[in-house]
């Protein structure tokens, strides 16, 4: 089993490939896949027939990237930081290694 220490919502950096150093935020997550959707990164043209919803044409996607290639960004001091595990009043959750403060 996977430990998934990022989840919808949060704000990542990319740390690899053509999009790195972009920071936006996690629309999905794909954990069969162990992927994620990040709104703004690596985004796609796609063509799409008109539908009576849709007018069609082109329309921009973002794609799925790997999780290994984003970092989750502490809301302290703005910057990318790795995530533990830990128990605070029998609760689990996740903390910043780089302050040490815990996350949402």
């Amino acid at each position: 089993m996977n430990k998934w220490r990022i989840k919808k919502g949060d704000t990542v950096q990319v740390i690899a490939g053509q999009d790195k150093g972009v920071k936006g935020e996690v629309l999905r997550v794909l954990r069969d896949e162990r992927r994620v959707v990040v709104k703004g990164v690596h985004v796609c043209t796609r063509h799409q027939k008109p539908s009576a919803n849709n007018p069609g044409g082109l329309i921009k996607k973002e794609q799925s990237i790997h999780a290994s290639n984003v970092m989750l960004i502490d809301a302290t001091d703005n910057k990318p930081t790795r995530v533990g595990m830990k128990f605070v009043d029998g609760k689990k959750v996740r903390f910043s290694k780089r302050t040490g403060s815990v996350l949402n």
